[in-house]
């Protein structure tokens, strides 16, 4: 089947497979930030934003994202540079492979609510694992950038 998908801005279309998964099609067409981990739905890694919204695309076929606009890390690092820092100041980003999904989920959750609180932003991220560091780290360096925006 053919689809085309707006990714990171710009229009592909590819022949794919019907049981082809979303992360897969964006791995392919290099986006490398969209990462594999538990295959599950559980671990957020692999987050994007389609239409804007956060998704798990080890759980999408890329079939069902035709039509659709698909960013990732990629199409999205002038927003992420405003936040990214503020969590690598708080040592928070210590193998860097949970990243890429934790920054999207925060790319939408301000998108959505500018101000949110701590337990706003923790409810939010709840979808994020990190092996490494605890979560709190991640919390601070959102914070941090938030209060340094008032």
């Amino acid at each position: 089947m053919e689809i085309t998908i707006k990714l990171n801005g710009k229009n592909v279309t590819a022949h794919i497979e019907a049981d082809l998964l979303l992360i897969d099609f964006l791995r392919s067409h290099g986006c490398v930030s969209v990462k594999r981990g538990c295959e599950t739905s559980n671990c957020g890694l692999c987050t994007v934003l389609m239409d804007g919204i956060p998704v798990l695309s080890c759980s999408v076929l890329a079939a069902r994202a035709d039509g659709h606009e698909v960013q990732t890390l990629e199409g999205l690092q002038e927003e992420a540079e405003e936040f990214a820092g503020f969590i690598a100041d708080q040592g928070a980003d210590q193998c860097g492979f949970c990243n890429p999904g934790l920054v999207m989920n925060t790319i939408a959750l301000l998108r959505e609510n500018p101000d949110p609180t701590d337990d706003e932003i923790r409810a939010f991220l709840a979808g994020n694992l990190c092996r490494c560091s605890g979560y709190d780290g991640q919390l601070r360096g959102i914070r941090n950038y938030l209060d340094s925006r008032k």
